[in-house]
């Protein structure tokens, strides 16, 4: 290739490139999401990313008729990203509290919640009773996280370590340098029901709900909170649920029921 013919390709390689860029900012709504979360947001093998929530996503955009992108972010760099702009709502089994809604807003929730304790089946573990002096991993800035560090010295654990996300907590599960798992329920039994030499061994009721945040008092998420009433009314999340899942969501649960946008206290 001649000098000429370089300087050719190269400026045809950077149009290219910059038009990649520009398709790339030209979703209608960026969704952040912490890529890897089963069954909520995870990524095929052939590249593409599917879960329970990019479905709920897709669906919302595609009522909205509005075009989405995908953003794989750390769960604790969602926050900054909702507030800052960067992104225009999150998704990741993100739990509602009073204390989130001082900074961000979110939709209804649809999905109800609790933690749990996962080890290895050979450990001997049977609950929080026997996690005494022994290393705890959570993801970072979680629930798991926040209840882990508030009940450290009941259940006298010796240390929490923190991760981000599932797959990296799970491989040192797995390798011994951590002894049990805390985290959301239904991630865990989607996760472990193929993995016979890992068990969730308790669940730990904290009564949690899920939904899509934004930043504070974004017009958007009254507009998402009235697509998600519609599609509760026609089933819809429901039968995600029972595809996901595997099972009915019962009608008393926020899969099913219309509730109101959580406001801060």
């Amino acid at each position: 290739m001649t000098r000429t013919s370089k300087l050719k390709a190269a400026i045809v390689s950077t149009a290219f490139a910059a038009t990649g860029a520009f398709a790339a900012q030209a979703a209608d709504l960026t969704v952040g999401a912490n890529i890897g979360n089963v069954p909520w947001e995870f990524q095929e093998a052939d590249g593409k990313i599917v879960g329970f929530e990019v479905d709920l996503v897709n669906e919302i955009a595609k009522r909205l008729g509005k075009s989405v992108e995908f953003v794989n972010t750390p769960f604790n760099g969602l926050f900054p990203a909702v507030q800052s702009g960067r992104i225009d709502m999150a998704i990741s089994s993100i739990t509602i509290t009073d204390k989130r809604l001082e900074s961000v807003s979110f939709a209804q929730p649809y999905y109800d919640s609790d933690q749990s304790l996962t080890v290895t089946a050979t450990s001997g573990t049977t609950g929080l009773k026997d996690m005494e002096g022994k290393v705890v991993g959570v993801d970072t800035g979680s629930t798991g996280d926040m209840w882990a560090d508030r009940n450290k010295a009941d259940y006298k654990f010796g240390e929490i370590r923190r991760f981000e996300g599932l797959s990296p907590a799970m491989l040192d599960l797995v390798a011994g340098r951590v002894d049990g798992y805390i985290s959301d329920i239904p991630a865990l039994l989607y996760y472990v029901k193929d993995k016979p030499d890992l068990k969730v061994v308790e669940r730990i009721p904290t009564g949690e709900k899920y939904s899509i945040m934004f930043n504070k008092g974004a017009p958007l998420a009254a507009e998402v909170n009235d697509v998600i009433t519609t599609l509760k009314g026609e089933g819809f999340i429901a039968k995600l649920h029972e595809s996901w899942f595997g099972a009915k969501a019962e009608d008393t649960t926020s899969t099913v029921a219309v509730l109101d946008m959580p406001a801060a206290e």
